[in-house]
């Protein structure tokens, strides 16, 4: 008898585990009409509404095409909260419109208390929910004109730059929210920051639909990052995306620069690609001639990518999809692998230009692999988990060349290990909460 593969084992066994998946997270309408669910004066604010209803805390700028459960709508305070917030609650489920508004930091926690009342997020009810779920952080919206108004004020004290976070897949926006507001303490708070949560279902079982609401979500994200892109007072636009969040990222940015010329400048000037679960080979084939062409980079535009070896989500995705993925180094060319160990070299292949070297010639891609100090159960986020991606991550922000090793690619760099014995605090480096 002739045994299986390994691949073909575990490509067996992820089938078996998808088509289990279905079954239990199969898409459920919920108890209520999404009109319904979304209906109201606090889902839909007037234009004459005023000011956006804000905390001190409530520094971020949120936009969504998560549909909005307004139902269960309730007026928070506490804390250092300066007003009456109108509690918003967002399910997993799409929207038709994107919605604006501000979310608040004030009761986010670093672990949910539990995940009994997750079905809410899909919009079912019951008594228990009528509470705050710590899974969720409190939006607040507002109407499109008036807080594009209020992003224009915060743009302008600090010379028009902003910061845009794109999550990845298995994502609330309790946890997207707490991402997003860690990337803010790091930067300094020097920007803006505007959080686009996507509706990802926040499940483990869920990756296929994730997949499918990314696909869907694009048309919304682009024409947000079009209008962003073409206001004359933002100067300088920081787009920042994890895990499967570039698939999201990568088309719009393609989209934003067909409709504005290279020669009238870019404002989208730097990429930050962290764990990118979007295929390798289709990256290497259109990003050189695109995103990264020559005209792009020599009006300032730049693109870093942080990858892992030891990232075993992104393992799993190749497994899946069948071929490496940007964010995990990976020889599917065993000629390649051998190449690279012949000369003494780590077996670690990474993003490359089929044509004349585009991306070392530009200068304008950076991969900095973290694997050797990949840290937290998946190593899929190292960026915002392990004390030394944190500081380099950090850097990259302050514009500030961190110290990194060369590896045998021009445009790829190593973090170096921790010395022998070292036990970095990886908490207190990152400024998680």
């Amino acid at each position: 008898m002739r045994l299986m593969r390994p691949r073909f084992c575990a490509g067996l066994c992820l089938a078996a585990f998808f088509a289990l998946s279905g079954c239990i997270t199969g898409i459920d309408y919920g108890d209520f009409r999404h009109s319904e669910l979304s209906a109201g004066p606090v889902c839909n604010p007037p234009e004459a509404s005023g000011e956006t209803p804000t905390t001190e805390d409530a520094a971020m700028f949120l936009v969504t095409s998560r549909l909005p459960d307004c139902t269960v709508a309730t007026i928070q305070s506490g804390g250092k909260a300066s007003r009456s917030t109108p509690a918003v609650r967002l399910t997993d489920f799409r929207s038709d419109i994107l919605r604006y508004g501000r979310v608040t930091m004030a009761n986010i926690t670093d672990k949910p208390k539990s995940n009994q009342n997750n079905q809410h997020n899909r919009g079912e009810h019951s008594q228990a929910q009528s509470g705050a779920n710590p899974r969720l952080a409190s939006a607040a919206f507002a109407h499109e004109a008036r807080w594009w108004a209020d992003l224009e004020k915060s743009a302008a004290s600090q010379g028009g730059d902003v910061m845009i976070y794109i999550h990845g897949f298995r994502e609330t926006i309790h946890s997207s929210s707490r991402d997003a507001e860690q990337i803010s303490r790091l930067a300094g708070r020097s920007a803006p920051m505007i959080q686009y949560s996507w509706p990802s279902e926040g499940e483990l079982l869920s990756y296929g639909v994730d997949e499918t609401n990314v696909s869907w979500d694009e048309r919304k994200f682009r024409s947000f990052l079009l209008i962003l892109a073409q206001k004359p007072w933002i100067k300088d636009i920081t787009v920042i995306t994890h895990s499967l969040g570039a698939r999201l990222v990568l088309p719009s940015i393609e989209y934003v620069d067909r409709h504005i010329p290279a020669q009238s400048g870019s404002k989208i000037n730097r990429i930050i690609l962290a764990s990118p679960d979007i295929d390798r080979q289709e990256f290497e084939r259109d990003i050189g001639a695109t995103i990264l062409s020559k005209e792009r980079t020599e009006q300032g535009r730049r693109m870093a990518i942080y990858v892992s070896a030891n990232d075993r989500a992104l393992g799993f995705s190749r497994t899946i999809h069948g071929y490496p993925r940007l964010g995990r180094p990976f020889c599917y060319d065993r000629y390649e692998a051998a190449a690279l160990t012949a000369n003494g070299r780590l077996e670690r292949c990474y993003a490359q230009s089929f044509q004349n070297d585009a991306f070392s010639a530009h200068g304008g891609l950076t991969i900095i692999d973290t694997s050797d100090v990949s840290a937290g159960r998946s190593g899929h986020s190292d960026y915002l988990r392990s004390a030394k991606a944190c500081l380099d991550f950090t850097a990259l922000l302050a514009r500030i060349k961190p110290p990194r090793t060369q590896a045998h690619l021009p445009h790829v760099f190593r973090i170096a290990p921790y010395a022998k014995g070292e036990k970095p605090d990886h908490r207190a480096v990152c400024r998680r909460r």
